[in-house]
Order: C-alpha cells, then structure tokens, then sequence
C-alpha cells in the first residue's frame, strides 16, 4: 500500500442521549464500491453549490464573482446535475425510510479554513462544519441523528487534530446528534504545511406527516429571522479580499463595533449559529410552511427555494439590526447593496414561513438568547424584493 493511503482512527461518538449508538469505525483499507439507491423523495427543486477561490476581481466595487466565486456557474452545474438525478434539490435530500423520511446533507466550511489557519482559532471551525450540514436538514423538520466527518492534512498533528475535533464533538453537542464515527486522511505534500481541509455529513429523520416541503405557502405568509453569529460560513473568498483591501490585521480591533471590543480575527471567525433545537421548537407549536437556511446566495438565491411557483419574498430590510462586520465589508469593499444579499447572510442565518396565526405566537415567544424577527412577507411573483 503507498503511503498516500488514508490513515484510519476509531474515535469515540459524542455524549448526547442518543449516545447508545454504536460508534463507526474508521473505515479499512477496502476497495470502494458504487451503490445504485432509489430516487429520493419527489418535490425538490434544486440544490444549491458552494464555490471557494481566492483569485481576484476587477477595479470598483468588490464582488464575490470578482473574488473567484461565480454562483451563476454553480447553479448551471446545478441544472445539468438534475439532468442526471431527477430527485436532487432542497436544503437535504430525503430518502424514504418505513414511515419516516431519513435526510441528509453535506458541506464544509470553505475559505474561512484560511482565517482559522491565520487566527489559530481551532476550536471552533468544527461547529461552523456541523452547522453547515445540520441547518440544512433542520429546514425539512427533520430532527438530526447522525454526523460524521472527513479530516484531510499532508500531516497529521494530533494535537491540532484533537482541537478541531472538539469543536465538532461540541456541535454535535448543540444539535443533539451523535459523532457516530468518520474518516482521517493522511496525505503527504498534498496540502500546505499546518493546514487541513473538512467536510462533514448529517442525517436525521422527520416523519412523512410532519415533513416540512413548502407546498403549502400562500401570499401572506410571514417571514421570521433568526439572527446570526456573523459572516458564518460563506462569503469568506470576498471576506478576505477585503481584509486584504483594510489593511487591517486579523489582531486589530473591529472599527464600528458599537463599543464592542472585537478584533477582526473574532468577528469573522465566530461560529455559526446551529438552528436545530430553536427550530425544533418553534415547530412543535405548529404554524410552520417553510424553512431556508441562509448560507451562499445569501436571502436572494434561498429564501426562494421554499417557495411554490409564483410566489417570492418582500424584505423589510430594516426590521432587524445588521451587524457591524457586514457594515464594515461593505464599506471597505465598497460592495453593492445587491451583492452583499446574495452573499453574505447580513445577520439573518435561517428564515422561517409561516402563518399570520403562527408569527404572532412565535415573535411573542421570542426572548433572551431565542430572539426572532418579522423581516417580510410572502408576496406574488417570484424573486426577493426589499423594501
């Protein structure tokens, strides 16, 4: 066997009451084998895809195209993937399961990786990779179960390995879920002294009764916001450019940061905020029509894809206060209006449909550290309209 072959470790599943689980051993050295399942659940409309690049864009106002990461060509990806696989699309893909629908989902954390390897800041990075994944299952009503993980390095350092791994025990914590096992990849020159590369993979469980599709929105409806920690785990090839751009350190402190002392390291490193036992919550009390979770594309690219045809979004742009590093971004970047909310989150990470009925038991229930927000309605024609 060469010595690029992946290095396998058993590790041990977060503490969490479904914890009696078995744990899943790092896989063996086996021959992979493709396995043909049946076409997921019907009724998705598409997935969505996430570019990372650190290439540079034009004079003027900075924009996320211009910084390498051109979401049109993922969404023509997106379209010719469907060509191919029919069920593909939403937040998750659902698989039918006896009287439940298993759902799954998979991400990373992109190019904030660069900050987390210029910062130090370990600990953490492991719950924007459960966040990332969890959040998007979370939008079908689905109840998380499962994570596992996949660690990359040309070395591994055990020590740097055991802190990023804490982060993502902790946000397992956060979503009730189990770390039921995952991989460790061990490869030689491959990437850069001190760095790694992650991706996670969630499934949960929601059943065929409660599953939430978006198929019964009407105009009308309400928008609720739920805030965010921060830029979270997207936009961050623009991000960095305009850090660049500041010629501020990652050590210097956030200008405007409403008398917060934060450095800028801090601001763009804090981790994203995991929705499942919120919004599992707010789901219990009924109401609910549609979830999306905001990450690339920001609200101009998701909160559509809840929508039944014909239908879109009208914003109350000021309904909610942005947060300072979104302000800072846009001025230093001189970034356009349009472009930050098809980018970043802008302090909104998940937006909920639901009815008139239901918004107003949900806002008069929201408090403390659970805060949500009337940011819009449901309107006729499609697209996202602010206002």
């Amino acid at each position: 066997m060469s010595t690029d072959r992946l290095l396998h470790l058993l590790r041990a599943p977060a503490a969490s009451p479904a914890s009696a689980a078995a744990p899943a051993a790092r896989r063996g050295p086996t021959h992979p084998q493709r396995l043909r399942l049946p076409q997921a659940a019907a009724g998705l409309r598409r997935a969505s895809v996430a570019c990372s690049s650190s290439s540079s864009g034009g004079d003027g106002g900075m924009t996320y195209k211009g910084a390498g990461v051109d979401i049109d060509a993922g969404t023509e990806l997106v379209r010719r993937i469907a060509r191919m696989a029919p069920g593909i699309g939403g937040f998750g893909g659902l698989f039918p399961w006896g009287d439940d629908y298993l759902v799954a989902g998979t991400d990373g954390v992109g190019t904030k990786l660069k900050l987390a390897f210029e910062t130090g800041i370990h600990d953490t990075i492991g719950i924007d990779l459960v966040a990332m994944s969890v959040n998007d299952i979370v939008t079908s009503g689905a109840k998380p179960l499962f994570f596992l993980d996949y660690f990359a390095t040309s070395k591994l350092d055990v020590d740097l390995a055991e802190e990023v791994i804490k982060g993502i025990v902790d946000g397992c914590q956060q979503s009730d879920c189990v770390l039921l096992g995952g991989e460790t990849a061990e490869m030689p020159g491959f990437y850069a002294e001190g760095e790694y590369d992650l991706s996670g993979f969630a499934v949960g469980a929601v059943n065929k009764d409660k599953v939430i599709d978006g198929k019964n929105i009407i105009e009308g409806d309400i928008l609720i916001g739920l805030p965010s920690s921060g830029v979270h785990s997207n936009g961050f090839s623009l991000a960095r450019r305009v850090l660049a751009k500041s010629g501020l350190s990652l050590n210097d402190q956030l200008p405007r940061n409403d008398g917060i002392a934060t450095t800028v390291g801090e601001a763009l490193m804090a981790p994203t905020v995991i929705y499942v036992k919120q919004v599992l919550e707010i789901l219990s009390k009924g109401g609910v029509k549609g979830l999306a979770h905001i990450t690339g594309g920001g609200f101009t690219d998701n909160i559509p894809r809840v929508f039944p045809s014909g239908l879109g979004a009208k914003i109350f742009t000021g309904s909610w206060e942005v947060p300072p590093v979104f302000k800072w971004l846009q001025q230093v970047g001189n970034i356009e209006d349009a472009e930050m909310r098809r980018t970043f989150n802008m302090g909104i990470g998940m937006v909920i449909v639901v009815s008139k009925e239901a918004a107003d038991r949900i806002l008069d229930d929201s408090h403390g550290s659970n805060p949500a927000y009337h940011i819009g309605e449901v309107v006729l024609g499609e697209g996202v309209h602010y206002i």
